[in-house]
């Protein structure tokens, strides 16, 4: 019997553990990353600071704020005409990225060797599978832009002429689609934790790149005058993240 009594105690020890169901992850994770990735004759360079909160029952949601630096560089790039109203055939806020393209408002500003840091705050979410797997999404909200001055080509239904410096938008909005102002960074990607302080994630990014003309402009169809103009860039890379005791 005093055996018998003993491995009942042994076998209820851990009963308090398996239905005390704490929480698996703490209430905050902390990190800094570098992303790399490339594209035709295009890429990106990212570093980000992110503080993230832990939510739900289980903590394994995750939501927060950043700030990131984008550099984005390329080779003989188009940027085409920037404006929603220009360049899509509805400007809805969110329904814009379901709207149709008014290629025939568009012009092209040509960039020979396009260079763009852009710094902005940016909205964080993920969702952790397990300690070692998890997957988000990130989007840039708002900053600013600065960068290389250089030669462009605008061309307007076959005609072209010669920009001097065109320049990176110096302002950096979020506002859905097309209704975006300046370079704003957005990725999905899917991280695996290697220890408790270093992972590695797979990226796909999306990126807003814009450029404005100084001396020439764009003569729109309804007579404005248009000198900011835009290229979508859809890259893939990887990364490197550290994350900070909690």
């Amino acid at each position: 019997m005093k055996l018998y009594g003993l491995l009942t105690a042994l076998l209820l020890l851990p009963a308090p553990a398996l239905f005390a169901q704490h929480p698996i992850f703490p209430r905050v994770n902390r990190f800094a990353d570098i992303t790399g990735t490339g594209g035709s004759s295009q890429g990106t360079i990212a570093a980000s600071y992110v503080h993230n909160w832990h939510i739900g029952k289980r903590r394994k949601w995750e939501a927060g704020a950043g700030l990131r630096w984008t550099a984005y560089f390329g080779t003989k790039t188009d940027f085409i005409t920037a404006p929603a109203r220009l360049a899509r055939s509805n400007t809805t806020p969110f329904l814009i990225v379901f709207a149709g393209q008014k290629t025939s408002n568009w012009d092209t500003l040509t960039v020979q060797r396009p260079l763009i840091n852009s710094l902005n705050f940016s909205l964080n979410f993920g969702y952790n599978f397990t300690p070692k797997w998890s997957a988000g999404f990130n989007i840039d909200l708002i900053g600013f832009s600065f960068g290389r001055r250089g030669s462009g080509i605008l061309t307007s239904n076959g005609n072209t002429r010669n920009e001097p410096n065109a320049k990176p938008y110096g302002f950096n909005l979020l506002l859905t689609g097309d209704n975006d102002y300046g370079s704003l960074n957005s990725e999905y990607f899917i991280k695996y934790r290697i220890n408790s302080h270093w992972g590695i994630k797979a990226v796909y990014e999306y990126y807003f790149a814009e450029y404005q003309t100084s001396s020439i402009k764009q003569t729109a169809p309804d007579g404005t005058m248009v000198d900011r103009f835009r290229n979508k860039v859809n890259t893939l890379g990887i990364g490197i993240s550290y994350h900070f005791n909690n």
